[in-house]
């Protein structure tokens, strides 16, 4: 059995302070690394908690922007008046996580901290052009997933919010694997002041934006638009779940619905 130390941070210096002391790991809820623990896949010699943080668990929306604590869990945001009003397909995504369990205690920092290939959220942070904040900087999407379970904090580096610049619309649309809830594949689509951006989940090795995609919807916004195109299944997964193509194919089709579904 491993041991380890473990830290019920009272501030976000503190925690900082802590991680940056050690070969320590960030806890938030504990639904990713505490499942890595047991499976022996993970080995920290410290755990320190954020889960006592209430700076990191407000959502408040400042004009066109709506920001979003990194402790906020999935229900909480899912439940959230606030956000059912300014991005509805934000609040509908987080109550597709998971089960009851999952979105009580996982939070919106430690999936995008996680970043795993298949997680719900990286789809709507990367579709929405929305921004990281860190104890240290802020963090433009397209900079933050970087790979497989990678992202570009380094380490020791906690994420304090999430900033959502508010679409004109958006839509989510998911295929999720029936046991786990993740997503087979899941396709966020936003129609934003600077164009549509279009973000795949589960398809590929990590969260990505669908160029084709987003040139069709911009020409024209319909779901005609993301069903007419063909994509090219290179680089993306294949498993007991669904080929390659099968995922492809999908791709289009999600599009399609998100783009009807979105307000």
């Amino acid at each position: 059995m491993s041991t380890f130390s473990y830290l019920q941070a009272s501030s976000l210096a503190e925690a900082a302070k802590a991680a940056a002391a050690s070969e320590a790991k960030i806890i938030a809820g504990g639904q990713s690394l505490l499942g890595a623990i047991k499976l022996g896949l993970a080995a920290p010699e410290a755990l320190v908690d954020l889960s006592a943080l209430a700076e990191l668990k407000d959502i408040r929306r400042d004009g066109a922007t709506l920001s979003i604590g990194a402790l906020c869990t999935h229900a909480t945001v899912a439940a959230s008046a606030e956000v059912q009003q300014a991005i509805p397909a934000l609040a509908e995504l987080a109550g597709q996580i998971g089960d009851r369990q999952v979105r009580n205690r996982g939070t919106l920092g430690g999936s995008l901290a996680n970043n795993d290939p298949a997680a719900c959220y990286p789809a709507a942070v990367l579709g929405l052009g929305a921004t990281v904040h860190t104890d240290r900087r802020s963090i433009a999407a397209d900079d933050f997933f970087t790979g497989l379970f990678e992202t570009a904090l380094q380490p020791g580096e906690i994420i304090r919010s999430v900033s959502f610049p508010l679409p004109e619309k958006a839509g989510w649309q998911k295929f999720k694997q029936p046991a786990s809830r993740f997503s087979i594949v899941g396709v966020f689509v936003a129609k934003t002041s600077g164009g549509v951006r279009v973000a795949v989940t589960g398809a590929g090795p990590g969260v990505f934006r669908a160029s084709p995609l987003e040139a069709a919807l911009n020409q024209h916004w319909s779901p005609a638009a993301a069903q007419g195109l063909s994509l090219r299944a290179e680089g993306l997964n294949s498993d007991l779940h669904g080929s390659a193509e099968y995922r492809a194919a999908l791709i289009p089709v999600l599009a399609g619905r998100a783009v009807a579904a979105a307000r």
